[in-house]
This record gives structure tokens, sequence and C-alpha cells, in this order.
């Protein structure tokens, strides 16, 4: 018999997380999530998002076994800017039966009705840093723990539940470190130097953290990223707790300004990739030793891939070519570390402007997500 269970409690909370982890514990693609920001993104006493969205949380169980959960979210702000009236459905993970799965999106469907709602879209998370998109695409590649991972079956039961559209995809490239100077990055950025005095300024963590500019990067993505894909502006509090959770541990090699004068108008954030060092943590938990594998990957770059997390450029300086500084000092402090390869995280299939830059690189497309969207 299966059951739906709304999460009440801190206990079914960390059922909730652990369900995913039960899943895909013998999956070599999967990448374990760190269980303490699972914790610190889902309570709604920890996560300043809550100020913008409601959310409920179900398990599904079936014989009195775990077999599946989902997110149901309503994003006030995302709703007001793109003037939809909208539930999010994020966190969804089944097993392979229809019935489950049909069960827990009907659920989301259900609770967003009760609440005035009339469309459904997903998965998506609180905000747009937070993970997106179903892999339909890339399933054989190993993930990071900035995207989702799924089983192949997922797509399909969404087909199978009916009346769902495509509303957006993601496309993520595996880009080739370039190991000498002949790439056409470094030829712009020269010229962008001498033609519109723009400059790279590598910040110290006293300018991030207590001078303000940590809050001043995400005050520029907000200008940057507004017109993106259900996307809604960062408060205060949340723009400090990204600041808490990426600035404060960032190697700041691997952190990239580029200045106009004392004008911060584009920037880089890029970490090692933590993906190997999380599947040797037990479910994504740092004790006993799953600090040591982080450590290693943080601070003496045991792994041959850096993600690229967050770039932004304010619009007027795109076209400048602002954005061959950022990737120029970036790929020399790459080839510094001895990174092979780069990440590059989510970016809209439609964005061309962005897909475009690609091209100069050795890279190709290596995971695909979706969105997907119906009416109530």
């Amino acid at each position: 018999m299966l059951e739906i269970h709304k999460v009440t409690t801190k206990r079914e909370l960390k059922q909730f997380i652990q369900f995913y982890y039960d899943l895909y514990r013998d999956c070599e693609q999967a990448v374990p999530y760190l269980f303490v920001d699972e914790m610190a993104t889902l309570r709604n006493d920890k996560n300043p998002s809550f100020e913008c969205c409601d959310a409920d949380y179900f398990l599904a169980y079936k014989d009195g076994r775990a077999v599946g959960r989902v997110a149901a979210i309503i994003n006030r702000r995302a709703n007001e800017r793109w003037k939809v009236d909208q539930v999010r459905f994020g966190w969804l993970d089944f097993i392979d039966d229809t019935e489950v799965s049909s069960a827990l999106l009907q659920t989301v469907e259900q609770w967003g009705r009760e609440r005035g709602m009339t469309e459904m879209a997903g998965p998506l998370g609180f905000i747009d840093t937070d993970r997106e998109g179903m892999l339909v695409e890339g399933f054989g590649e190993l993930s990071t723990m900035y995207v989702n991972y799924n089983y192949p079956y997922y797509a399909r039961h969404i087909e199978a539940y009916g009346g769902f559209k495509k509303d957006n995809d993601y496309v993520e490239y595996k880009v080739r470190v370039p190991q000498d100077d002949n790439y056409k990055f470094r030829r712009v950025a020269e010229m962008v130097k001498q033609r519109y005095g723009l400059r790279v300024h590598k910040f110290t963590r006293r300018e991030l953290v207590k001078e303000g500019y940590g809050r001043e990067v995400f005050h520029l993505l907000n200008a940057t990223y507004k017109d993106l894909y259900g996307f809604s502006q960062l408060s205060a509090q949340q723009v400090d707790k990204l600041v808490n959770d990426y600035i404060k541990i960032a190697d700041l090699n691997l952190v990239t300004a580029v200045m106009d004068g004392d004008r911060m108008i584009g920037f880089g954030i890029t970490f090692p990739s933590f993906s190997r060092a999380l599947q040797h943590t037990r479910d994504g938990r740092l004790m006993p030793f799953g600090w040591w594998h982080l450590l290693r990957t943080l601070k003496w770059h045991n792994t041959d891939t850096v993600d690229l997390l967050l770039i932004g450029v304010l619009p007027e300086y795109r076209s400048k070519g602002a954005n061959a500084l950022i990737f120029d000092d970036l790929i020399q402090q790459f080839r510094r570390y001895g990174f092979r390869w780069a990440d590059a995280m989510p970016q809209m299939e439609s964005n061309e402007a962005v897909r475009a830059q690609w091209q100069y690189l050795d890279s190709e497309i290596h995971r695909r997500h979706r969105c997907f969207r119906k009416l109530l």
C-alpha cells in the first residue's frame, strides 16, 4: 500500500534527505550532497529564502519502506517578477515505479491548487542558486555537487504522468584547459585592457568579507541574472548566506573580478571539483573522515577538474569583451594548479551569447538538464 506523508519533524526531514543517499548509493556517477548543506537549505529557520518562499516536503512509503520524496515550493517573489501563479516541485526522487512518481506529483499539484496556483514547474529550488532541472542527457558523466543527478527513468515518468512540456533546458560544457597561450581569450584580453582600460582584480579575504565586496559580487549577480529563467532577486539576507557559503571558503586565486576604475563590472567564482571527494564521504557527512577528502581538494587541489560556478558581466560591458579578462586570468590559475578540465555549470540552451564563447576553447556539451511545466 502506498502512502504519502508530510514531513513535520526534524527526524522526518533527516529521513527526507537520507532517501537520496540510499537511492544512489551504488551509482558511480552520482555525487552525495553535503548533508549539513541540505539541512540548512530545507529548514525554514536556517534558509533566508523562506522570507519569500513557502514550502512543504513529502515522503512516499510503500509497505513501510521509503520509496520517494518531493518538495512543494512557492516563490512569491519569482511569481511576482514573472507574473505567474506557479508551484515548484524540487528534491524529486523515486524508485522506478510510476505509482510512486504519480502520487508525489499529484501531491504537489493538490498543494499548489489549494494555494491558488495555476501552473506547476520543476525541478526547481527556492532560488536560482539552488539545483535546477532534471538530467536528460549525460547519465554516464560524473556529476557535481551543484547540479541534480537522476536515473534515466525519471524523464519517462514525467512524460507518462501527462500534461508536462519542456519549459527550459540547461546545458553544461566540459572544457579542456589550454596548456599554452595560443587561445583567443588571451589575445582579446590584452586588447580589452588597452582599448577600454578594464583591469583584473584579485580580492583579499578582508576586501570580500569585511569591506563588502563579497556582497557586491551577489548584487552584481542580481543585475546580470535578472532576466534568466525563474530568477528572483536576492535579498540582503540571502546575499549574506551566499557570502558565508562560498566567499568565506573560496580559494581567492580562483575568484576573479573585472574593474572599470573602482567599479566592479564582472566576476568569476570557481572551485576545484569536490565530486570525487564527496564520494568518499559517508552519505555526505563530514565525520569521521569526510572532511579530510574535502580539505585535500580545497587546499591542495587533489583533482584534475575545476567547476566554473558563477560568472557574470554587466550587460553594457559584454560587448566590450570583459568576459575575456575573467577567462584569461582564471585559465592562468587553472594551469598553475594543474587542472586539466573545467566543468561549466548550467547555462540556458537559449542563451546563445554565453554559449558562443565556448567555441574558442576545446569544449563539448556533456550534460543537459530540463525543467518541465504544466497547467493545473
